[in-house]
This record gives C-alpha cells, structure tokens and sequence, in this order.
C-alpha cells in the first residue's frame, strides 16, 4: 500500500539527506524522533543527532540511501503509520529501512527510523562468526 503524504515524507527525508539539508532533513521528523543506525551502538535521539547530524551536513556531506520499494501500513485511528522500505546505497548496497510515522495535526513526521543491512541467510553464520570475533 502506498499512501502519498507518507511517501512524501519518506522521499523528502531521503533527498535531504543526500543533499546534506539539515533544516528539511530535520522538518521530516519529529521533535522526540529516534534514528537507529546499522552499528550496534547507533542509537540517536534529540540533540545528540542533531550534532552527529551538524557535523556532517555542515561540511557538505550528506548519505545517499535511495528508495527501490515500499510497504505502507496506517492505523485504524489514521493517527500513525509504520513503514519498511528497501533501499540501495553505493557502499552499502541494498538496505532496509523500517520506521513510524504519526500524524501531526495535518502533516506526518518520522517518529522512528531503523536502518539495517539484510544478511542472506546463506551466510547468516558466517557474518554472526565475524562479529563474535570482533565484538
């Protein structure tokens, strides 16, 4: 299901990131939004972000992540939304991304974004073996 207000809001937040746009990056999301990156550790909220996010855009760098397919489902209230896209990026290759929206009087903003790197369950092992050794 594709809602058009939600897509919207997911591609302009897409765009400003590779654009390194840090007030329409920030305009997607909420004020009490939560990012969860691919690390172990990657977990961003608030100002803490906000200044991972500054110090990157401010000098012009920003992350392509583009948007190849997309799941969209609304509650019955039609108060929130929750996502799951597939996304490619030129180091990463394929990625997902999953996340809640909620409706803001007459706008949707992100209220929680996960990025993650899907593992072929072929080399699921290979890869748990290669962080336990790591981590």
């Amino acid at each position: 299901m594709t809602v058009p207000a939600i897509d919207d809001v997911l591609d302009a937040f897409h765009e400003a990131a590779a654009e390194a746009d840090e007030e329409r990056y920030f305009a997607c999301l909420a004020p009490d939004a939560v990012f969860i990156g691919t690390a172990p550790g990657e977990r961003w909220a608030g100002d803490d972000f906000r200044e991972f996010v500054h110090g990157y855009f401010s000098e012009g760098k920003g992350w392509t992540y583009v948007p190849s397919e997309r799941s969209v489902s609304v509650a019955p209230d039609g108060g929130s939304a929750w996502f799951d896209e597939r996304l490619d990026n030129d180091f990463y290759g394929e990625c997902r991304g999953t996340g809640v929206l909620r409706l803001e009087g007459d706008r949707w903003v992100i209220a929680q974004y996960a990025l993650c790197i899907p593992i072929p369950d072929e080399i699921a092992s290979d890869v748990v073996a290669l962080i336990q050794e790591n981590g």
